[in-house]
């Protein structure tokens, strides 16, 4: 057996997910590195009668996160936030092949799987890393929850009939307060997901900062806000609040929020590493993943 050890996360209910799963696996198994699956993965994956060339293992039967050189994610960016929540404990990077639609996190797409297997085998990629956010609930001045997100924190209304009531603080001051359906606390790397469809600033992976977001604000002062990396932010759903709330990191892990609760969020010390081919321009990247209208540009006029 190898004693290299990549992890593979997939869609499992996908068709086009379970075709690259083999043959992601079978081109490891060919080049002498051993794949590894989650257990659930792997479950579902045989159960749908896929076949691989060899033998495979599974992630805590005899391969532990801390023994894994890098993490395939077969999918789009919710498998890659899937995939960011198993290896976190040992900041494993993250390899993203995008199945879904947009897939803003992912490196490559699904026809480039094969020359994707060959730099993994390689080691031809470098690591960016990408800054995450710690969270805590506060109940009775007594924590209760604590998680961390990628993407965002969101505060949201429990009860599509009742609107939230909110405080916003920044580094143990209050800002403003108002009536809302929630608020969502981000990182750059989440400016282009939840945040940027709830009319957040799209921010360049290369600049360090937190945002925060109000959804559907009854307030003349709710714009979104772009705040030091270094800055405590608190949302409070306040006692006087109509309804209840809930918490979503990066829409995977949850909590009850209940008048009077508090949700406390700063820069977290552990960053999420993510694997690259090259090390083009975000512009690039904004243009093709959103399709955005260039034609006619020209270019730069010096020089002529």
């Amino acid at each position: 057996m190898s004693s290299r050890f990549v992890l593979i996360v997939s869609h499992t209910r996908r068709i086009e997910a379970r075709v690259a799963a083999s043959q992601a696996v079978n081109g490891l198994l060919a080049a002498g590195v051993t794949p590894v699956f989650p257990a659930h993965d792997l479950s579902e994956l045989v159960g749908a009668g896929v076949e691989f060339a060899g033998s495979v293992m599974t992630l805590g039967h005899g391969v532990d996160v801390s023994d894994l050189e890098l993490a395939m994610v077969l999918g789009g960016d919710g498998t890659i936030l899937k995939a960011a929540e198993l290896v976190r404990e040992a900041s494993t990077p993250l390899l993203g092949i995008n199945l879904g639609h947009v897939g803003f996190l992912a490196e490559s797409e699904a026809d480039g799987l094969e020359d994707a297997v060959r730099r993994v085998v390689a080691k031809d990629y470098i690591i960016k890393e990408r800054l995450t956010l710690d969270v805590a609930v506060f109940v009775d001045g007594s924590e209760v929850f604590k998680t961390w997100a990628l993407n965002e924190a969101t505060i949201e209304k429990s009860a599509t009939e009742k609107m939230l009531e909110v405080v916003i603080e920044i580094d143990h001051k209050p800002l403003t307060s108002f009536g809302c359906d929630g608020v969502i606390l981000g990182t750059p790397t989440g400016s282009t997901a939840y945040s940027f469809s709830a009319g957040g600033p799209v921010i360049w992976p290369s600049v360090e900062a937190l945002t925060v977001v109000p959804l559907s604000a009854h307030a003349l002062f709710a714009r979104p806000l772009v705040v030091s990396p270094r800055s405590e932010i608190a949302v409070e759903v306040l006692a006087r609040s109509a309804g209840a709330g809930v918490l979503w990191a990066d829409g995977r892990r949850t909590w009850h929020l209940p008048p009077g609760a508090r949700v406390e969020v700063s820069r977290s010390d552990v960053p999420v590493r993510l694997a690259r081919f090259r090390q083009g321009p975000f512009t690039d990247r904004l243009v093709k993943k959103f399709s955005l209208p260039v034609e006619g540009w020209r270019g730069s006029s010096r020089g002529n």
